[in-house]
Formats: C-alpha cells, sequence, structure tokens
C-alpha cells in the first residue's frame, strides 16, 4: 500500500504513520558509487525502470540525484538530494549526500535529518579519508551505520582484510549477512547468512535492469558454487565466531555494523540491502529540542530546516527548503511558525521531491522530507511547529572556515543580481558570507572548508544569476570565534589579522597563522578567542 493509498485508507495515526519510514543518508568517499548505489535502490523499489550513470550512460536517463550541471559534468556530488519513494509497504526518505570533502558541511546537515546511514566502501580501496570523517559525524551523533561493500565486481582486496579494517581503524563490529562468493573481480553472488541460500546473480546489459536471482538451498549450493561457495563459508563462519554474529541492540547503539557485499553498477546485492533497510533501520523516534525534552512523535507538528536550494528548476528559480518532520501530521496549506523569527509561514506550495522531479505533496508524517516552495523567509537551522506551546530543536553549526576570498562583480552593470546572488549563495551555506569593516558590503567575503565551494559559487553567480565574479583569495589560515565585540579593535589593528562578521551575527577573528595569535594575545591577555566548530563535530583548536 502506497503513502496515498494508506491515507486514503484513513490509516493516518501518526505514529503507525511513522513506524512506516525509514530515513537515512549514503555516506562515502568520491568515486565509492554513491550515486550509482542511490540510483539502484530505486531502481530496485521500481521507482524508475531503467538505470543509468550520471552522465547518461548509453544514451539512458535514470532518475538520478546528481542535478546540477556541474555534477553530471564531473561526475561527482556537490549538493545532497533528497528522494522519496515506496518499497511494499514501507516509506524510504534517501538522502544523497556529497562525498567531497570540501562540502562536508552539508554533509553534516544531511546527516542532522537522518536516523541512520549506509557507509559505501570500494572493495580495492576500504576506509578512505573523507569515509572516515563521515563516521565520526555518524558516532558523534549516534546514528547506526550499515557498511555496503561496493564493487566486487571489479578487483579488490580480501573479505575478511575489509571487515577487520573496521574493528581496527574505527571500533565498529562488522556482522555480515552476506557474504561474496568469488574474489573480489569474479562475483558469483553471496551466501546469505541468514537463510543459509547461495543467491546467485544474473547479469543484465550494462546493468540496466534488475538482476535477476537464482537462489539454491544449502543442500544445493556447493554443488552450484564449488569451492568458491566452500570459501565464502569457511570466511563467513570465521568471522561469525569471533563476534560478528548479528545483535540488533548493537546495531541500534551504533557499535556494530550489518556488512553486505555487491555492484551497484550491475545491480548485485543492492536488494538485500533494500529488504534490510525495511526490516531493520530505525524508525523516527522523539527528537530532543533545544532543552533536551524529547518532542514525541504524536504532538502537534513540528521540523526543522536542514537545507535551503535553489536552481532546481532553472524555469522558475524558486527556492525550496528541504524540512524533516519530527512530530505531528503535515498537511499541505496549515500555518505554521517559524521559531526563529516568531512569524507565521504558510505552506501553501510543498512538494515530494525525487531528485529534480517534484509532485505536490498533501501529508507527510514524522521521518519524511517536505520540500517547502518559496521559502525564502526560511534559513537552514529553522524550527517550524504548530500549536501551543512553541517548540524549538537545536541549531545546526557552522563549521570553521580554512579559506577566503573576496568577491567582486566582474560586471558592475549586474550589481544587483550580484548581491541578490551572494544572498542566496550565503542563505543555503553553498559559502559563508562575511563582511567587514574594512572593505564594506560591496565587497564580501566568502568563507569555505574546502576551496571547491568557491568554484561552485562562481559558476552559479555566472549562470544562475547573470553575474560574473572575481575571486582574490586571502592569506588566512586560522580562525576563531571574538567572544567580545567590543575587542574588534584589536583584531583589526593587526598586521596580519581581520574581524569579520557572519550572517548569523558570529564575530570570527581572522588570523596569516597560529604564531599571530599569540603575539597578539601576549600584547592583549585580555583577549578571548574561542575555537569553532570543525569537521566531524569536533572544535578547531
Amino acid at each position: 500500500m502506497t503513502a496515498v493509498e494508506a491515507i486514503q485508507a484513513g490509516q493516518t495515526d501518526v505514529v503507525t504513520q511513522a513506524r512506516r519510514r525509514r530515513s537515512f543518508a549514503v555516506i562515502s568517499h568520491p568515486d565509492a558509487g554513491k550515486s550509482t548505489l542511490t540510483e539502484a535502490l530505486a531502481l530496485h523499489a521500481r521507482v524508475i525502470s531503467e538505470a543509468g550513470a550520471v552522465h547518461g550512460k548509453g544514451g539512458r536517463r535514470g532518475v538520478t540525484s546528481d542535478w546540477m550541471e556541474m555534477e553530471q559534468a564531473r561526475g561527482i556530488s556537490i549538493t545532497s538530494a533528497a528522494l522519496q519513494f515506496d518499497y511494499r509497504d514501507t516509506v524510504i526518505n534517501l538522502l544523497d549526500t556529497p562525498g567531497h570533502a570540501d562540502f562536508s558541511e552539508d554533509t553534516y546537515r544531511v546527516l542532522s535529518a537522518v536516523d541512520s546511514a549506509v557507509m559505501l566502501l570500494d572493495a580495492a580501496k576500504g576506509l578512505e579519508p573523507q569515509t572516515l570523517k563521515l563516521f565520526d559525524v555518524c558516532r558523534h551523533r549516534g546514528i547506526p551505520v550499515i557498511t555496503f561493500i561496493n564493487k566486487w565486481d571489479r578487483p579488490g582486496r580480501e573479505a575478511l582484510d575489509l571487515c577487520d579494517e573496521l574493528s581496527e581503524r574505527i571500533g565498529l563490529q562488522p556482522m555480515p549477512l552476506t557474504w561474496p562468493v568469488g574474489v573480489a573481480g569474479d562475483f558469483h553472488g553471496v551466501a546469505d547468512l541468514t537463510t543459509g541460500e547461495f543467491v546467485r546473480y544474473l547479469r543484465t546489459s550494462g546493468g540496466a535492469t534488475t538482476a535477476p536471482e537464482e537462489r539454491y538451498d544449502a543442500s544445493h549450493a556447493e554443488a552450484e558454487g564449488g569451492e568458491d561457495w566452500t570459501r565464502a563459508k569457511d570466511e563467513s563462519e570465521l568471522l561469525l565466531a569471533s563476534g560478528g554474529e548479528f545483535d540488533l541492540d548493537r546495531f541500534a547503539e551504533a557499535s556494530a555494523t550489518p556488512v553486505l557485499f555487491g555492484s551497484a553498477v550491475s545491480n548485485f546485492g543492492v536488494r538485500h540491502l533494500l529488504d534490510l533497510l525495511t526490516e531493520l533501520a530505525p524508525r523516527p523516534a522523539p527528537r530532543p529540542d533545544a532543552d533536551g525534552k524529547a518532542r514525541e512523535l504524536d504532538t502537534p507538528f513540528s521540523a526543522f530546516v536542514f537545507k535551503v536550494q535553489t536552481g532546481m528548476d532553472p524555469a522558475h528559480r524558486d527556492q525550496l527548503a528541504f524540512a524533516r518532520v519530527c512530530s505531528g501530521q503535515f498537511e499541505r496549506g496549515m500555518v505554521v511558525t517559524n521559531a526563529t523569527t516568531g512569524k507565521p509561514f504558510a505552506t501553501k506550495y510543498a512538494q515530494q521531491v525525487f531528485g529534480q522531479q517534484r509532485s505536490t505533496v498533501d501529508t507527510a508524517f514524522p521521518g519524511d522530507v517536505v520540500g517547502l516552495v518559496n521559502a525564502t523567509s526560511l534559513r537552514v537551522g529553522d524550527t517550524l511547529y504548530a500549536g501551543k506551546p512553541a517548540v524549538r530543536f537545536p541549531g545546526l553549526p557552522s563549521f570553521a572556515p580554512a579559506h577566503f576570498a573576496v568577491a567582486h562583480p566582474a560586471d558592475l552593470g549586474r550589481v544587483k543580481q550580484f548581491r541578490k546572488g551572494v544572498e542566496q549563495l550565503g542563505a543555503e551555506g553553498v559559502v559563508q558570507v562575511l563582511v567587514s569593516d574594512r572593505r564594506g558590503e560591496a565587497a564580501p567575503v566568502f568563507a569555505a572548508v574546502g576551496p571547491m565551494q568557491f568554484e561552485v559559487a562562481s559558476h552559479r553567480l555566472e549562470h544562475e544569476f547573470k553575474s560574473p565574479v572575481r575571486l582574490d583569495r586571502l592569506s588566512y589560515n586560522v580562525v576563531r570565534r571574538l567572544a567580545d565585540p567590543t575587542q574588534r579593535a584589536i583584531v583589526n589593528a593587526g598586521r596580519r589579522s581581520e574581524v569579520l562578521l557572519r550572517t548569523d551575527g558570529t564575530e570570527l577573528a581572522l588570523f596569516a597563522e597560529d604564531l599571530d595569535i599569540r603575539l597578539m594575545k601576549r600584547a592583549h591577555p585580555e583577549l578571548i578567542l574561542e575555537p569553532l566548530l570543525a569537521e566531524g563535530g569536533s572544535t578547531a583548536g
């Protein structure tokens, strides 16, 4: 039964509907196959009929999460995306995330809106630096993680070595639910450790459609799988005997991870992952508000905005705010309150998002992601609620930027468009926008976690707002928060330092290097500088 059919049948009990929701993110290092897996999941859920790579493989255009022009040109994920679809009796809210380290801030925000995560590993590379950073965010937030070891159809490492790496490098006990039959690069299928069956996959042309499966019970598996089956059984039993038996409680408390093997590009093993998410992934639960009090699922509607995006529909150039529903029932047209401003917000234009495609959504429940159109008054971290008393969820912090550049309009005849574009990029979090007494508002400073954010900002200003920009890099490498605004003059008097104001009201003190901070504090011991949040939820000292 689809979500619409359930509503029509009168099954609108909030708690019942929340139990049907699974909201998760896919995290990985760049090039691990994240967007391919996202598309393969949609294919297995039968919401698309044919898979195509980001570049339109073989002339096909599957519904993909990488919809931006730059993403399609480079074959990487630059912005997060939301996909919602039904699978059996479950409503899936899948949030695809940028894999590139320069966009970690966007990923952090997405992870605040999900109940679990799929950690995608390349069979040849295992745990890579960006994967480790993203897992640290999951650990920090207590998010349960499912591990999918991808690209088993290509040469790679030993399955046991990859599982050992999970326990040795990140302290996560692997609990295999499937095990590959055949070494990496010679992939025949998997041993389903929950049933004892051998699942053999049959290839399709270019992996365009779901891979047919042949199942053999234990009595016939050895005859069909030969030595590869025997090896798979021996290796998996070794891991199970050393503490790898599946334990739902350990998964829920994020101390152990179910492990599956597959090939997203060939659609091998993807159905196992989708079934696991449906059966075992956490359901939406009461979410703590800013005071630490849990907001029960059946209380009046509440949600928080974790992403703002423009440019998804070039024909209309509207702005879409992604909100995770935390409690109650959302109904399109309801008027809610923005806890940040205290002002009402009308939800007349609400949409369900599937990549770049949209459709009107009339009702949503805890765990769902709703796209609110023309939401120019909403910002990342805002809480929306209905009724009384007021509720506010914890805000989403901004990361400590490491790169800075002064932005100038290249065409002085397009200053109005430049200012509008800069305001929009700041609202979305594409870059942090800073202003200073030294330069004035006409020359904003872009601050970024990684330099590729500058490329995205420049590209969007030129192509969406028709205002080419010139960026002059600044030589600052260290940033702190200025705790006392009255001390601004001290920092601004430095030869290699200045204070800039971020749009959230935070005063950032920028320095060329740590030595400049030490010298300034020696001369002004009363100066109070505090660290900012860095990647993974830690602070930048």
